[in-house]
């Protein structure tokens, strides 16, 4: 698999850093995401002919950053900064009429399509890779080779296990130390439901909507597990350790072979961008999402995640000639 490794960890180390200046809240990783003109939330509201607002998922945030690092290279007048509020929080201001485009690891839920409606909101949604949800625990963890669906329901799911001898009488009596994303994240969405069956998570997780907080509380500790996007893990892969995940057919490990074919279950998921289609009627905003269609894949490659078929990238791309008509 190819990486842009280079470009990614000033990225996210960009992130980590306005994070930790700021207190890591939503609004300083906007800052960290926009292209150093402005704050972040000037950079995604979309003022201005020439600027783009783009929100959403933490785990989408590589494949856009880099589309837009490539666009804006060819097109210096085109702003297009990537927020990164999580899915949920993308959404809301989706619905809010705040941005052209949100990034989100998950499907839209009813609710959310019902606002838009309510809204007069129309949209496309285009898939853009594929992403294997990674559970990792540190390189220092000695004792787990490989989890079932079924451990790692209990050792996420609240009041089932306090300690790793809870789920494995031949674990260590140590507390289970949890990270996981926060709640507006698309990632937290699809572990609840596809791991935990909607139940709720631990009281004792900690939950941040910066993966690079999770990936930091996993590294040196051999009690902690965390989950999150596969392109956090490969960046990182050096100091964690990834978990293959056991469906019933023996353990998986998440790689692009397994994610694309499906075999990583439950954890393999789509990974998408919604478009406002009265937003196409702007050409410089028509054109980013033609781009955006036409290199998600290879930069998905690039930045630790697995592209779609040629055949799905054509569906998208007539998708967004159709949607653009309509909005005329």
């Amino acid at each position: 698999m190819r990486m842009k490794k280079g470009w990614m960890a000033l990225s996210l180390a960009g992130l980590m850093a306005v994070s930790a200046c700021g207190g890591g809240g939503e609004e300083t990783e906007e800052e960290a995401s926009g292209s150093g003109e402005g704050s972040g939330e000037e950079a995604a509201s979309g003022e201005g002919e020439n600027e783009i607002a783009i929100d959403g998922s933490s785990t989408v945030f590589p494949i856009m950053e880099a589309v837009s690092e490539e666009y804006q290279a060819e097109n210096p007048d085109i702003r297009a900064p990537i927020g990164v509020s999580g899915s949920g929080g993308g959404f809301e201001r989706f619905i809010g009429g705040e941005t052209d485009l949100s990034n989100a690891s998950r499907d839209i839920e009813d609710e959310e399509v019902e606002q838009l409606e309510e809204a007069g909101i129309d949209y496309i949604e285009l898939p853009l890779a594929y992403d294997g949800l990674s559970v990792v625990v540190s390189q220092e963890n000695d004792f787990i080779d490989s989890l079932t669906v079924e451990e790692l329901q209990t050792i996420f799911m609240d009041g089932e296990a306090e300690t790793w001898s809870d789920v494995n009488s031949e674990w260590p009596d140590e507390p289970i130390e949890r990270f996981s994303p926060g709640t507006d994240s698309g990632t937290f969405d699809y572990f609840v439901e596809e791991v935990l069956e909607d139940g709720d998570i631990s009281r004792d997780a900690q939950l941040s909507e910066d993966d690079n907080v999770l990936v930091t509380g996993v590294q040196s500790n051999p009690n902690a597990i965390a989950y999150f996007g596969y392109a956090y893990y490969a960046e990182n892969q050096d100091s964690l350790k990834i978990v293959p995940i056991d469906n019933g057919d023996g353990p998986i490990e998440p790689t692009e072979e397994t994610i694309n074919d499906g075999t990583y279950e439950p954890l393999s998921r789509p990974l998408f961008t919604y478009v406002k289609t009265e937003s196409l009627q702007e050409e410089h905003i028509l054109d980013y999402v033609n781009f955006t269609n036409e290199n998600a894949g290879e930069l998905a490659l690039e930045v630790g995640y697995i592209n779609l078929t040629d055949e799905e990238y054509e569906e998208n791309a007539q998708m967004i000639e159709e949607a653009a008509a309509d909005a005329e």
